[in-house]
């Protein structure tokens, strides 16, 4: 079960919480958050003291997904010596596919050499138009789109992702399927909705390329989609992580969550329902920025597991596909 969660751990250092996760809760996967200035070889300290823990007792030996958020511009976890600085994905979309990608390479090499192999990056979603842009909180404001077009989108934030593949490092696209729509940002406000956005809408088109090119992660936004399931938010809708995905979108990878531990948009239900919802709903792998919540949540979904043959069966498949993207399948 542990396979299914990653959990937060301080870019400076990790903190109980995080090892407790990752000893006693089996945690898989885990992602350096907040901001860490120190540099290359202070962050593989870091990730060395993760990456420790993993033994037959823990997780079963399973090697552990180490991620973080090293988009560019205001949303770089790691900078200081041997990392870059990287600029945002709009100044990026500059370069050119080429440059980009190149660019990217370098970036993921910096990630690699401190011992990180999944970046929570690039985004994916299209900003409606830049005049609309700056009050789009969660996108347009920080500048985190690379163009207002979807096959502008695509072919840049693909460059990127692209680059990250060339370094090895896993690219995880990000928020389908889109938060280039909405007005307020899901980490701090509740019941933001997406009122237009399609099963169908070309809007999809940047995901389903990264999908067709190999990409072996998607990570699912936070919000409501009107238009697609107005009664649940993304990770708790089979439309959206189960017949979008899956069978529209032919994804055979990891359904990863946006952090479903912080956000304000989650508020409403607690821990267990969080986790209970989002694996019932066809999610593979649960993001979670607060390790107090993972003790509730990994109780919750193994009780239910225990329980219930058909969401026994849904977390079998998911902890499978985590392991076959572990092994490169």
């Amino acid at each position: 079960m542990g396979q299914l969660f990653m959990v937060a751990a301080k870019a400076t250092g990790a903190e109980p919480g995080t090892m407790q996760a990752l000893k006693e809760y089996h945690a898989g996967n885990v992602y350096l958050s907040g901001r860490s200035k120190a540099g290359s070889a202070a962050t593989a300290s870091v990730v060395s003291s993760l990456t420790g823990t993993v033994s037959a007792g823990t997780t079963g030996g399973v090697p552990l997904f180490v991620a973080t958020d090293q988009e560019g511009g205001y949303v770089q976890v790691l900078s200081g010596p041997g990392f870059s600085t990287i600029p945002t994905a709009l100044v990026q979309a500059g370069a050119g596919q080429a440059k980009l990608r190149a660019d990217a390479a370098v970036w993921g090499k910096e990630l690699r050499s401190a011992g990180i192999n999944v970046n929570l990056a690039p985004v994916l979603d299209t900003v409606t138009s830049p005049e609309f842009a700056p009050s789009n909180a969660p996108i347009g404001h920080f500048q985190r789109e690379y163009g207002y077009a979807p096959g502008t989108v695509s072919a840049l934030g693909n460059a990127f992702a692209d680059g990250m593949k060339d370094a090895g490092v896993a690219p995880v696209v990000k928020h389908f399927p889109g938060l280039g729509k909405v007005v307020p940002n899901t980490d701090v406000t509740s019941d933001v909705r997406d009122t237009s956005t399609t099963r169908q809408d070309p809007a999809l088109e940047p995901f389903k390329a990264a999908i067709s090119s190999g990409t072996r992660w998607v990570m699912v936004s936070n919000a409501y989609y009107d238009k697609i399931d107005p009664a649940n938010i993304a990770p708790f809708s089979p439309t959206v992580m189960d017949t979008m995905l899956r069978k529209d979108a032919g994804f055979t990878g990891i359904v990863l969550s946006d952090d479903l531990c912080s956000a304000a948009q989650l508020e409403a239900w607690s821990d267990a329902d969080r986790a209970l919802n989002f694996f019932g709903a066809g999610g593979t792998m649960l993001v979670c920025a607060d390790p107090a919540s993972i003790p509730a949540m990994h109780q919750a979904v193994v009780k239910k597991a225990q329980a219930d043959a058909s969401f026994r069966a849904k977390v079998d498949a998911a902890a499978l596909t985590v392991l076959r993207v572990k092994a490169g399948q």
